[in-house]
């Protein structure tokens, strides 16, 4: 049996929690959190774009803490990894404690909120032989992992690019959303996910133009456009916030191969969602619709979880989740700030 603390119940922790009920070799033994209804088990003033509402959780069989620190330092505590679901602003410095501390780390995303701390983050881990993996949870959505698994395979041919969005309606319930200090904007809380997946998909972009909308100092919106080594491949993406509450959250993908464009389109609309499923346009006119799993998006945090642990159990870094991904990540968000705050095409050696 797997072992594991969580630090911060926020809606990411109670999202984890809930994955956490549906696997069988994985228990919840204690959590952290400031909040001292949160500790007492009441967990109903929890809000978020997808999933249920908060709840009251029966916490009889787990310890509480009031931060990371203390559990850290709660040397009866057995566990084999800390999943840090606090605000991004303090994911470095608890996972460098947990890492100290002798512990595997799982962390929300992103890493961090700039590529100095996500560099300490990792380079902590490494030195204490503890892996570090990032909850960059889009890989596990079937839609995405269909996508990832078909382009893998070679079956369509050779990538030739595709588009990406992503865009929510303000969450008007984070007062601290659009600092930069704290959670650090639309771009480092929401498309790091397509940043991340553009990345496991294609590389390392060696540049990009983005052109966008910004409140007070962070990017709200923006278009991006990539470049890359090779000059055939074309990528795109649209993130950021809406100001309109009738469509909490929209993402989708289409994806260009030699044999194959691949498509699909969700929208989160308040009377009622709207779903493209993922087609598969074939190279001789036809259109395939997959048959996918519940696309529910809790079981994508069920499927990376899964992930987390048969990594730990079998000594190996994940392909997907691993730390330095995840800090290419935040290095193509701060390029696309720049280029929107600046005006101009960013190269990655700038």
């Amino acid at each position: 049996m797997t072992k594991v603390g969580i630090a911060g119940i926020g809606f990411m922790g109670w999202i984890h929690w809930l994955a956490y009920q549906e696997i069988d070799d994985v228990e919840v033994v204690a959590i952290a959190t400031p909040e001292d209804d949160r500790r007492a088990g009441d967990w109903t003033s929890i809000r978020g774009n997808f999933g249920p509402p908060g709840a009251h959780v029966d916490l009889t069989d787990i310890r509480t803490y009031p931060n990371v620190e203390a559990m850290l330092a709660d040397t009866t505590l057995d566990v084999d990894y800390i999943d840090i679901c606090l605000p991004p602003a303090m994911h470095c410095d608890a996972i460098v404690a947990a890492a100290n501390a002798g512990k595997h780390v799982f962390c929300e995303k992103p890493l961090a909120l700039n590529l100095e701390d996500c560099d300490r983050a990792v380079a902590v881990c490494e030195a204490n032989g503890k892996r570090l993996m990032v909850g960059q949870v889009l890989p596990f959505f079937v839609e995405f992992q269909f996508a990832r698994e078909a382009i893998a395979s070679g079956k369509y041919g050779k990538l030739l690019g595709g588009s990406f969005k992503r865009v929510i309606s303000d969450p008007l319930w984070l007062t601290n959303f659009y600092d930069p200090n704290v959670i650090g904007g639309p771009l480092f809380d929401l498309h790091v996910h397509d940043a991340h997946f553009i990345r496991l998909l294609f590389g390392m972009p060696t540049g990009v133009y983005s052109s966008g909308r910004v409140k007070g100092e962070v990017v709200s919106y923006c278009n991006s456009i990539f470049k890359f080594a090779d000059p055939a491949v074309v990528v795109t993406c649209t993130g950021g916030v809406i100001d309109q509450q009738g469509r909490e959250f929209t993402h989708g993908f289409e994806i260009h191969l030699e044999k194959a464009t691949l498509q699909f389109d969700f929208q989160g609309f308040a009377d009622a969602p709207e779903m493209m499923p993922l087609k598969i346009l074939t190279e001789d006119g036809n259109v395939i619709r997959p048959e996918l799993d519940d696309g529910d998006p809790v079981f994508a945090f069920e499927r990376e979880i899964v992930e987390v642990t048969s990594c730990l159990a079998a000594n190996r870094t994940s392909e997907i989740l691993n730390g330095s991904l995840a800090r290419d990540a935040i290095e193509i968000c701060q390029m696309q700030a720049r280029s929107v705050m600046e005006g101009h095409f960013i190269a990655a050696t700038d």
